[in-house]
């Protein structure tokens, strides 16, 4: 029984201590509870949030599918769109380039004829274009025609210039003109085709044929001549324009110098030329006449001076025609002198048996020669008295 009752101090001890750990693992494991359930709270709050970041992404990966779907349909459609807007455009690409390949066409077509155009042109310029050199002639007047009531010395000299040009033919080697005086002589020689001309033991077969001759003119020329104006050239620009004006007019109204009373100066210093106007009539004709002038600019110089005068071109006609009573003969051979051929050639034309007639004049040109043959109008007869 001692020993029982000494022994239970000693459990009682044990029990102490085990209660002790109990009691510290439990608070222990209170604590390690409140841990986890602040992990829990806090894995709930992250899993709650990642939840809602998933939904929101979900809603925001749809909005984008739903949008990628839009664009690709509407790609889909730009795709069909454009498809048929390159089909319209290739059709039109084709329909421009056929209508630029007609354009160039016409365009070729239009140059050609432009270029054509040109050429008419050209060789009607060539035609209708005078080259003449006038000769200087000497005119003397010997009267002056008045008019009633026109006793002004003041109006200008008028006059009237007929020019008339006369038709030519040029005359090539190896052929003749031959004039008839009378116009059915020359339409009987025309209708044989070969003449057959006999010349020192020897045959020459030649061809007549109708002349054309290249267009002629006739037109005048109206001229007006001022009694009071002078022209006046090669001023120069030495000194200012109103100055030279000045100086002008100073210059011509000396009568020592031929001049008289200036009514006006004109003056273009860029061309170096005026024109004087007097006041009286006849100081202009005298001055026109001497060609050149003295004045005082800066210094005293020479100046050119010249008639103020106005033209017109008038009556201006155009001729082309052949003549009747003249034919040319074509592709005669050179045998023998010239001079002997062409009156082996008269010879035989003149004959009545060889459809000929008398000749009024002819011309042959041998090879290797030209020669300028001119024809004047046939004067209309006259009855004789």
């Amino acid at each position: 029984m001692a020993d029982i009752c000494s022994n239970r101090p000693v459990n009682g001890k044990e029990e102490d201590g085990r209660l002790e750990e109990e009691a510290r693992e439990t608070e222990e494991a209170k604590k390690e509870l409140e841990a986890w359930k602040t992990k829990a709270e806090k894995a709930d709050d992250v899993k709650a949030r990642l939840i809602l970041e998933k939904l929101e992404e979900d809603e925001a990966k749809e909005k984008a599918k739903q949008e990628m779907i839009a664009h690709v349909k509407k790609q889909e459609e730009c795709q069909k769109e454009f498809k048929l807007n390159m089909s319209t455009v290739q059709e039109d690409i084709l329909l421009h380039s056929g209508c630029r390949q007609d354009l160039l066409d016409r365009l070729k077509r239009c140059q050609a004829a432009l270029e054509a155009k040109r050429a008419e042109s050209t060789k009607l310029k060539q035609k209708f274009k005078i080259y003449a050199q006038i000769p200087d002639t000497e005119v003397e007047f010997r009267a002056q025609s008045k008019e009633e009531g026109d006793d002004d010395n003041s109006q200008p000299i008028r006059g009237v210039f007929a020019i008339s040009q006369r038709p030519t033919v040029l005359l090539q080697g190896g052929q003749a003109l031959i004039t008839f005086e009378e116009e059915k002589v020359a339409s009987q020689v025309l209708k044989i085709a070969k003449c057959s001309v006999s010349c020192d033991n020897i045959s020459l077969d030649v061809k007549p044929r109708r002349i054309t001759m290249e267009p002629a003119v006739k037109f005048e020329v109206h001229l007006d001549v001022s009694r009071k104006q002078l022209k006046v050239s090669n001023v120069p620009p030495s000194i200012p324009e109103e100055r030279t004006k000045q100086q002008l007019e100073m210059s011509f109204s000396r009568p020592s110098r031929g001049g008289g009373e200036v009514d006006g100066v004109e003056y273009d210093r860029n061309t170096g030329t005026g024109q004087i106007s007097f006041l009286h009539p006849g100081v202009a004709e005298g001055l026109a006449l001497s060609g050149r002038y003295r004045v005082d600019l800066d210094s005293e110089v020479n100046v050119q001076v010249g008639p103020v005068y106005k033209y017109q071109l008038c009556k201006f006609q155009t001729f082309c025609g052949a003549p009747k009573r003249t034919i040319l003969l074509n592709d005669i051979e050179d045998k023998g002198d010239e001079e002997d051929l062409q009156d082996h050639l008269e010879i035989h034309f003149q004959k009545p048996s060889n459809f000929g007639g008398e000749i009024e004049s002819i011309q042959y040109a041998s090879r290797g020669k030209a020669l300028q043959a001119f024809f004047c109008e046939d004067s209309p007869p006259t009855a004789a008295t």
